[in-house]
């Protein structure tokens, strides 16, 4: 029997404009949720926005945009109807009665994503925790439409064979879920004490940023890395070397603007090599026109794990594809790219923050990596310094050593 690939879904976004949003920030917010939704094998076909104080409780938006929308789904057989926040039971049910198709939010549509992304055993037993969690106050719909059909994007479900509609039968699966990931967790919590002797680095930032390419770079690994979202679930650990100086550098999973609370919970070891290293690499896409807010959401996260007092080196990543669009009074024509080099990035606000190193770089043309390298390099001497004080024989030129900061032994 030959298998035939299953065709694209066709899909339409909504989202709100809220009061005292703009009109751009609102269709960034949609940009990310396209991005999502491409990312999930889907096509976004058209997108609608409403300007609310506030979601309709019964349908999300109002009743004309409703009515609206439900005219195109008809009009265009659309499959999906994928909304930028997270919708209760009764507004799905509402929705899908008015549309007559499948209705996902936000959270439901990350997970799905991340139930296609997660690859190893520990990874799949958080995703299937986070996912029965979302599923258990949505049980009811849920189930019913699964019987309708199976398979199709948010409708990845963690694994079962038959319908259950037992909540009871749910709760047990989420608790012995924690019980599995408790062990996990422990047990990750040995090795993570077993390399507590060497400085350990760990890239955070907002997902898709370049985190995987520059974990290549600097362990001279093949780490994973993909132009999508959330390409990194697992964290990966590799031992890095730049000159005579070891420390142990961790790759982990992107954050994102509205992050389903019950994954950031299911994550919870993941994260941990994030409040356990000792030094952040926060990788910025200077190139994304909202990159500021991402900035804002990253630190946001971190103050949520308590790490945002660690000491950090921002790295501007992609300055290769970097476009700065500045007026003067004098001047009506728009200053572009081409007008930046690496010297004048470094005179922006962007290189004047007081509390943390930073750098200009562009992993996929290698630009001033070896900038990255030399400032890596101090941030972590300070660090094996200070915890081992009589092992600073390493950095004494009179031992006859000479590192080669770019990571090549002389």
């Amino acid at each position: 029997m030959i298998e035939t690939a299953r065709p694209v879904e066709r899909a339409i976004l909504i989202g709100i404009n809220y009061k005292g949003q703009d009109e751009r920030e609102a269709e960034e917010y949609l940009d990310e949720l396209a991005f999502l939704t491409l990312t999930a094998g889907a096509e976004p076909l058209k997108r609608f926005i409403q300007k609310l104080d506030m979601p309709n409780p019964r349908t999300f938006v109002g009743t004309g945009k409703i009515e609206e929308i439900a005219q195109f789904v008809a009009g265009n057989q659309i499959d999906i109807a994928i909304f930028d926040d997270e919708l209760s039971a009764s507004q799905i049910r509402n929705i899908e009665k008015i549309l007559g198709c499948r209705v996902l939010d936000r959270t439901n549509l990350i997970l799905d994503i991340f139930a296609r992304r997660a690859r190893t055993f520990h990874a799949r037993t958080q995703v299937e925790l986070a996912q029965y969690q979302y599923l258990l106050p949505r049980l009811t719909r849920m189930w019913t439409h699964l019987e309708r059909q199976r398979g199709g994007i948010g409708l990845r479900g963690p694994g079962e064979t038959e319908l259950e509609t037992d909540r009871r039968i749910i709760r047990d699966k989420i608790a012995g879920l924690k019980e599995q990931l408790k062990k996990i967790d422990t047990q990750m919590s040995v090795q993570r004490k077993n390399r507590s002797k060497m400085v350990r680095v760990a890239l955070v930032g907002y997902t898709n940023e370049g985190k995987s390419t520059i974990m290549n770079l600097l362990s001279k690994s093949d780490v994973f890395a993909e132009n999508k979202l959330f390409a990194t679930l697992d964290t990966t650990v590799r031992k890095v070397v730049i000159g005579n100086l070891p420390f142990l550098l961790s790759d982990t999973v992107g954050f994102i603007r509205k992050l389903p609370h019950d994954l950031v919970k299911s994550f919870k070891s993941t994260l941990d090599e994030v409040r356990e290293s000792d030094l952040l690499l926060h990788v910025v896409d200077i190139s994304h026109p909202g990159f500021g807010e991402q900035i804002a959401i990253v630190d946001e996260t971190l103050k949520e794990l308590g790490s945002v007092n660690k000491p950090i080196i921002l790295v501007f990543n992609k300055i290769d594809i970097f476009t700065y669009v500045m007026k003067d009074e004098t001047d009506l024509t728009p200053v572009l790219r081409e007008n930046y080099s690496l010297d004048d990035l470094k005179k922006t606000w962007m290189a004047s923050d007081k509390y943390h190193k930073s750098v200009f770089i562009s992993a996929r043309t290698r630009e001033n990596i070896d900038e990255l390298r030399n400032i890596l390099y101090e941030e972590v001497k300070k660090i094996h310094v200070s915890r081992y004080p009589y092992n600073n024989f390493l950095y004494e030129t009179d031992m006859g050593l000479n590192p080669d900061i770019s990571g090549s032994p002389v």
